[in-house]
């Protein structure tokens, strides 16, 4: 049965309201949401950008090998990207220069995750859910490991928000003040690990950059604040997936998966920045009588 939008927001949220599994993927959209945007802020100030996207195929692997073995797919997504963190961490002393061991340990799990797959022939399904998220399937045992995740994702960033900022600000200098470095970039890692694993099921591994770095992006745009740039990627990729479950159950009989409409709306709200920031600049050239001579009145000069 489809249901049509009547432009009452408040009506429009109350049928979506009464069915569980819609109310299960606005909690665990949610919640999922508020972590990706704070981890996400780190993520780019750390330039981690190819970090969370090796990450993310590296939980593929795991979730692959957990299958096979007949485990629940988290599991091994967890185990997977927590692994992966910690050999990224360890191998890559220094967050902006670590691609090649990032490449190194994704072609392995890869590798790993290829033979998985080639020994269990019946993956296709669950193989979906984890490559492109399936947030109206979370069931009420989902909602609650997502949020207790959270929580503990979230208390451990509060506690080392200070370090963790100065260290991802500037890394020569906090290690010149003493910061551990080492332990707070192994600790990030394995933070991202577990926020991915829990994003997954929402957005799944190869759309994460659309709650883990778009709303991030979005935010250092908008603002120079540390605080102000994490509130806002949280309410940008809360925005996201609210608007995602909102217009994926309103759109009638089109075969159309939530995750698409998260994505395309996050995408639209950077480029949307991108193009009023370009148009401001310009805007202000104007203002200030900054233009330039063109080429030919400057060689008709000379």
């Amino acid at each position: 049965m489809s249901y049509r939008f009547d432009w009452n927001l408040v009506t429009d949220f109350r049928v979506m309201w009464q069915f569980e599994f819609m109310r299960n993927a606005f909690e665990a959209g949610t919640v999922i949401a508020i972590v990706a945007g704070i981890i996400g802020y780190f993520v780019v100030l750390r330039r981690s950008a190819f970090a969370t996207h090796a990450l993310g195929h590296v939980g593929f692997s795991g979730a692959a090998g957990a299958v096979f073995l007949g485990l629940n797919p988290v599991i091994g997504l967890l185990a997977f990207t927590m692994s992966g963190a910690t050999g990224m961490a360890l191998l890559g002393r220094r967050a902006a220069t670590r691609d090649i061991e990032i490449g190194t340990v994704l072609a392995f799990m890869l590798g790993l995750g290829l033979l998985f797959l080639s020994l269990y022939k019946g993956f296709a399904t669950e193989a979906y859910g984890i490559l492109f998220g399936e947030i109206e399937g979370i069931s009420n045992a989902a909602v609650v490991l997502t949020l207790e995740a959270s929580v503990v994702v979230i208390a451990i960033v509060l506690v080392v928000y200070r370090r963790l900022l100065f260290a991802s600000l500037d890394e020569d200098v906090a290690e010149a003040k003493g910061l551990p470095m080492a332990g707070l970039g192994l600790l990030f890692m394995l933070l991202l690990a577990v926020a991915i694993s829990i994003a997954v099921q929402v957005i799944g591994v190869l759309l994460i950059f659309a709650l883990m770095v778009t709303p991030a992006g979005i935010a250092v745009r908008l603002t120079k604040s540390p605080f102000g740039a994490i509130v806002v990627a949280v309410l940008v990729a809360v925005f996201s997936v609210w608007l995602g479950l909102f217009v994926a159950f309103f759109e009638g009989d089109l075969p159309y998966p939530p995750s698409f409409f998260i994505v395309s709306s996050s995408f639209f709200l950077y480029v949307g920045v991108r193009v009023a920031q370009a148009a401001y600049g310009r805007f202000l050239q104007r203002g200030r009588g900054d233009v330039h001579p063109s080429p030919s009145a400057t060689h008709g000069s000379a």
